[in-house]
């Protein structure tokens, strides 16, 4: 396999370079002085931010563009054999790196990596810890998945040991990364369009962790379901976090009026630090304890830590206030999967609001159908629920699955649902039936977050 040397810069070509991951990493060979090219199907502000870095990048993508002089092709997992450049590169005799390849290679330039898995919280928490870790000036390199305020974008160029990512489940890609701490925040169904079951989600989880050198120390969150099958006989540390359980426990939990917790961290009866939250919700309380026990575990200042979390308010699409219309609060979510759902519902339903509305856009159709009963509970937590189009992502075949069928059987439950095929009906229906002092959350990982813009006049 090709390996990036950073003594030794070279060209690299990325196919699909606009991608949330894909354009950070390109960024951090681009301050490395790398000579970086890439592609995408349409321009965007991702694409402009990296040419205005030195990067070439043309859209869209065509054979030509992999040219003389490319070192190696870098390419995502939405990239298929049938890609023009991908066939070019073949062609050439190019070496070629996957995503999660390109990472885990960088990584090991930085000898205190730090990896973030888990099917639900992983930008959250990678966030978090980015507050913390900038906070105790360890200077970072940082790549997360979605937008962070606090560092202009989705990555970070530090000059320091520290790499801080996440780490991605799906087509077994965390299995490219070999970080000297990782963290596993919890294990659920999904991707079953990948994954046969969970028995085999849960043995990835447990070969990722079993690529933790001895040196290095893997965090966990304790309320994992047969926890001991992911642990046993690692050689690494191992260290547990949880809400009232763990290794590293929140305890004396409170939370104020908008939600957002407070509580002391304890390990073995010792109080640690007591941890204010600027992000709602019992699961951020787990998230927090989770990037707090990492830190405790990379030798950081618990005051330090504290005031780092304090100023950490949200990424993108991650309960993101969009704005108030006639009295509407309108929030953004990127929750979609059954439990990311309960638990920003849940949150939302502490709120002093009259009712909590859900926009809804189911996420790809094997996740609908594998886990259309799990939808229908989550959904039925708010007080009135609109559902639009399945966002099909990288899927063709419907499966027979669709959003009506996820609304009839709320309405067979009593809940108030409803289904409309464009956003253009459902963004009228909104404006005909929410009223002051209600809460509108447009939820999923497609592009439903254009409704609430549109409500607002800010698209």
């Amino acid at each position: 396999m090709y390996q990036i040397d950073y003594s030794r810069p070279t060209h690299v070509h990325f196919i699909g370079i606009g991608g949330i991951s894909m354009s950070g990493l390109a960024a951090v060979l681009l301050k490395r002085g790398f000579t970086v090219s890439g592609s995408d199907s349409r321009k965007s502000p991702l694409t402009e931010w990296l040419a205005g870095l030195g990067a070439s990048v043309s859209c869209p993508q065509s054979a030509g563009n992999i040219t003389d002089g490319i070192d190696v092709v870098v390419y995502t997992a939405a990239i298929h054999p049938d890609n023009p450049e991908f066939q070019a590169a073949q062609a050439k005799g190019l070496p070629m790196l996957t995503r999660a390849e390109l990472l885990g290679q960088l990584m090991k330039n930085y000898p205190s990596s730090v990896a973030v898995s888990g099917t639900h919280g992983k930008t959250t928490t990678t966030s978090m810890l980015s507050h913390i870790m900038m906070k105790c000036d360890l200077d970072p390199t940082i790549s997360v998945g979605g937008i962070l305020p606090s560092i202009g974008g989705n990555v970070r160029i530090g000059a320091s040991e520290y790499f801080l990512t996440e780490a991605c489940e799906y087509t077994n890609s965390f299995l490219s990364l070999f970080p000297y701490l990782a963290i596993i925040l919890n294990i659920d169904a999904d991707h079953l369009d990948f994954f046969k079951d969970l028995d085999d989600i849960r043995h990835s989880f447990r070969q990722f962790a079993g690529q933790v050198p001895a040196e290095g120390a893997l965090v966990v969150n304790a309320e994992i379901p047969r926890l001991e099958e992911l642990t046993a006989g690692l050689s690494c540390r191992v260290a547990t976090y949880g809400v009232g359980c763990g290794d590293y426990r929140a305890v004396n939990i409170s939370y104020d009026d908008l939600g957002c917790g407070s509580f002391d961290l304890q390990k073995d009866g010792e109080l640690l630090g007591h941890f204010t939250l600027s992000v709602p919700g019992r699961h951020n309380v787990s998230n927090a304890c989770a990037a707090l026990t990492a830190g405790f575990l990379l030798g950081l200042p618990a005051e330090t830590m504290a005031e780092g979390l304090a100023e950490f308010k949200g990424t993108d699409r991650r309960f993101q206030k969009k704005g108030e219309i006639g009295g509407v609060t309108v929030i953004d979510d990127y929750a979609h999967h059954p439990t990311e759902i309960r638990v920003t519902l849940e949150a939302a339903k502490k709120l002093p609001y009259r009712q909590v509305w859900c926009v809804f856009q189911p996420h790809t159709y094997t996740r609908t159908k594998a886990l259309m009963d799990d939808f229908v509970k989550a959904l039925s937590i708010a007080d009135k629920i609109v559902l639009a189009d399945i966002y099909a992502a990288r899927e063709t075949d419907n499966l027979g699955i669709s959003s009506d069928l996820l609304r009839q059987k709320l309405s067979d439950l009593g809940r108030d649902a409803w289904y409309f095929p464009t956003f253009d009906e459902i963004e009228t229906f909104l404006l005909g039936h929410c009223g002051p002092g209600d809460l509108l959350i447009t939820m999923g990982a497609g592009d439903v977050v254009k409704i609430g813009e549109e409500i607002l006049g800010i698209a």
